[in-house]
């Protein structure tokens, strides 16, 4: 999102812009914005390519717990520190 917001910040808000203008019906003037008129589109495309393919491996071990029938501790070893701080709630 970083990313995105430094690249790809004057494509993302004409494109936050036009959903507004479609969902609310009417005319967002960006004229006064320090981005009008910068194309920053191929930019802003990568960000959102790269951030949809996004993998984050810890899912892949979460969603495996998840499957398990005793999947709360499975999950508490994925995450020790927070074991310990749900051990007071009691998550069982």
């Amino acid at each position: 999102m970083v990313t995105a917001r430094y690249d790809g910040y004057t494509q993302g808000y004409a494109e936050c812009t036009q959903h507004v203008t479609n969902d609310l019906r009417v005319n967002w003037d960006t004229s006064k914005s320090a981005t009008c008129g910068v194309d920053t589109g191929v930019t802003h495309a990568a960000a959102k390519e790269e951030y949809n393919n996004l993998h984050l491996p810890v899912i892949d071990l979460v969603t495996i717990a998840l499957q398990s029938e005793n999947f709360v501790d499975q999950l508490k070893e994925i995450f020790p520190d927070e074991a310990d701080a749900s051990d007071e709630g009691d998550l069982d």
